[in-house]
């Protein structure tokens, strides 16, 4: 019997072969192969890469930034506990995709537990953790998680870091 490939999740390189990336979601596979790198050198957002043993292929990514919250967009109850700011800083996950030949696997939950990592670990103050959502399975699998909408109909969900933080003690 074959043994499981070794994942990692590591930065976006040129090392990595981004052509042959297709998740079923055009716009996420375009932003793999032409965007991501372009993005990560002028530091507007970082693309880590899952990958397998040696492998260079992506079987999936996911794009970290900073942003922030306007505090009238966030549930009553949470706004009122935070200093009257017209915005909170947050942590964006922009992206994330996995290649149609590895989904259904947990590789999703596997890079969101990795960028929730990542974002508990961040020197710089982050009240949560955003996610942009394209479509209603994307607000599924993130809704599964706990995330929440930060304003009516928007496709933006949130996770306050308190809650995040508590996944991991």
């Amino acid at each position: 019997m074959a043994a499981a490939p070794a994942l990692r999740i590591e930065p976006l390189s040129e090392r990595h072969e981004r052509e042959s990336f297709a998740s079923g979601v055009a716009p996420l596979d375009t932003y793999l192969r032409q965007r991501a790198g372009p993005e990560a050198r002028r530091r507007v957002a970082t693309c880590f890469v899952l990958v397998g043993n040696d492998e260079h292929v992506p079987i999936g990514y996911y794009t970290l930034a900073a942003t922030d919250i306007l505090l009238a967009e966030l549930p009553e109850p949470l706004a009122k506990r935070l200093p009257s700011y017209p915005m909170v800083p947050a942590t964006l996950m922009g992206r994330l995709a996995v290649d149609a030949r590895h989904q259904r696997q947990g590789h999703g939950e596997f890079m969101l537990l990795d960028a929730f990592s990542r974002a508990l670990r961040n020197e710089i103050a982050s009240y949560a953790f955003v996610a942009d959502v394209k479509d209603d399975k994307a607000a599924r699998f993130y809704q599964g998680f706990g995330f929440r909408s930060l304003a009516a109909g928007a496709r933006r969900l949130f996770m306050p870091m308190t809650e995040i933080a508590r996944l991991f003690s």
